[in-house]
């Protein structure tokens, strides 16, 4: 086994370790579940929910923890669309719907480019989480997220 199998194995290890004592715990706002085919992740998040928060975003870190993300919280549905100016890791982009359904995602985007990346009509939900961790992960569209920001009446994974 290679170096990068190696680690690529004990990341997918410790977050899968993380998944379990996830599911048991009630929803938390410092975290995000994630379901889908095969799919049972959580991130430990950093809420991005007001004008300034959002346009801070990731800007300005220099790493960030495999089982780290940060959440974007829309008020309503909207075309939404980032760059990476100031952005000095690569990222993930997924992009989710008023139910917390994943639209789409933008992978791995690179590190200072200031190139707008459009997540697509009908966005009210981001998650930005490392780059290449998506696919590692089998996070794909149609993934369900489950946070308390997620409206209860309109989420396709409820808080409970």
């Amino acid at each position: 086994m290679t170096v990068r199998a190696a680690m690529a194995s004990a990341l997918l290890a410790f977050l899968a370790g993380g998944e379990v004592a996830a599911a048991a715990a009630d929803c938390s706002p410092a975290r995000l579940d994630l379901r889908g085919e095969g799919l049972h992740q959580s991130f430990v998040v950093e809420l991005a929910d007001d004008a300034a928060e959002r346009a801070q975003g990731l800007m300005q870190r220099d790493r960030l923890d495999a089982d780290r993300g940060m959440f974007f919280v829309y008020e309503t549905s909207r075309r939404a669309t980032f760059w990476m100016k100031d952005t000095l890791i690569p990222l993930d982009m997924i992009f989710a719907d008023d139910r917390g359904v994943v639209t789409h995602i933008h992978a791995n985007a690179v590190p200072l480019d200031e190139t707008p990346i459009d997540g697509g009509a009908g966005v009210r939900f981001v998650l930005e989480i490392n780059g290449g961790l998506a696919a590692r992960l089998g996070i794909v569209p149609g993934v369900e997220l489950r946070h308390p920001a997620i409206p209860a009446a309109t989420a396709a994974w409820p808080c409970d």
